[in-house]
């Protein structure tokens, strides 16, 4: 399978910035404007689309604008990356008014972000065939100083092609959020520890490599079994490379979250694949012993699948994150509750 990469980001490149989900708020405006300046300190030219400052009923306009913005920037020529300022809820309502087939005959430009923006990534990399960023939203990167982890974004957005990036999992992660609208510098407030583990138990330390594809599972799991989630076919055409499917749960109680597991399984995504690889989930947990937790959820589906299960990575709502290339071929290492993920840039051979 071949995967077109974006050419790396370069001073005097342009990014174009629009919200094909939840536009921005006037209260966060400060926040967007710090973030949009550590842009043009990097030497980049930024261009802001008319869906982007405001919100209405959950998004910054209408799906027909929203649409249309998007896919004016993605073909353009003159912008190098697209860089919405988070994710939000109604992206899905975008996906009948992109053309993909012409976006596949277009070259691949960065579009990066998470949340509700890998309803758009996963169909970019499995129909488009563009290798997309799951990883730091715009916001994040307004921050007076950024964690080594949520930094790690520029390496892969700004690496020469052919190139090896390799990152590790994080010291800590956050526990309680930083309030933007009154500090706006805000960064990632050390919490906990951060420690991988093995869905089996084993402390054995585990080696997987594969092609990634994934995202936030509240978003992607309503994709499966149609033509935009289409992740069986994503397996299969990458054969011997293998795939390392990615997850992570933003909302998601137990149940709800068990339940969207099982509806992945029934639709083949866990299906030949190398490994998955599950991020800290943010949704609210179990509050006894007695109830169905989380791990009760993803035990329940995931527990007797064939390939390893590796969870709470840095992936999705709790910082910070790694940034995943959908589409890059990768290589996991874990051991002693933490690891590393290197990524193959520009390239499409396996790790020797």
């Amino acid at each position: 399978m071949k995967i077109d990469f974006p050419k790396p980001l370069a001073a005097g490149d342009l990014i174009a910035i629009t919200a094909p989900s939840s536009g921005v708020p006037g209260p966060l405006h400060p926040r967007l404007d710090l973030a949009i300046a550590v842009l043009r300190q990097r030497g980049f030219r930024v261009v802001e689309g008319e869906c982007l400052r405001q919100q209405l009923k959950g998004t910054s306009a209408t799906p027909q604008r929203r649409a249309a913005e998007l896919m004016r920037f993605l073909t353009d020529s003159d912008v190098a990356a697209v860089m919405p300022p988070w994710g939000g809820e109604l992206a899905t309502e975008l996906l009948d008014r992109l053309d993909f087939k012409v976006l596949a005959s277009t070259p691949a430009k960065w579009f990066s972000g998470f949340s509700d923006l890998s309803t758009l990534h996963l169909p970019l990399t499995t129909i488009a065939g563009w290798a997309t960023l799951h990883g730091p939203n715009l916001m994040q990167l307004g921050a007076a100083e950024l964690d080594r982890t949520t930094a790690g974004v520029w390496n892969v957005l700004a690496s020469s092609h052919p190139a090896d990036v390799c990152q590790y999992s994080s010291s800590s992660f956050e526990t309680v959020g930083a309030d933007w609208t009154n500090t706006p510098t805000a960064g990632l407030i050390p919490g906990k520890q951060t420690q991988w583990k093995r869905l089996d138990g084993s402390a054995t330390p585990l080696n997987m490599q594969g092609r990634l594809i994934g995202g936030c599972l509240d978003s992607i799991s309503r994709l499966a079994g149609t033509s935009y989630g289409n992740v069986p076919a994503f397996i299969r055409s990458s054969g011997t490379d293998g795939v390392l499917l990615y997850l992570e749960n933003a909302e998601l109680k137990p149940f709800e979250l068990a339940r969207a597991l099982h509806g992945l399984d029934k639709n083949g995504w866990f299906a030949d694949l190398q490994g998955v690889l599950l991020g800290r989930s943010a949704a609210p947990d179990a509050n006894s012993a007695d109830d169905f937790s989380y791990i009760d959820a993803i035990r329940s589906v995931l527990g007797g699948i064939h390939c390893p299960v590796l969870y709470d990575l840095d992936i999705g709502h709790v910082p910070p994150q790694l940034s995943l290339v959908n589409g890059a071929l990768a290589k996991v290492e874990f051991s002693g509750g933490a690891g590393s993920i290197m990524q193959k840039l520009g390239a499409n051979h396996l790790f020797q």
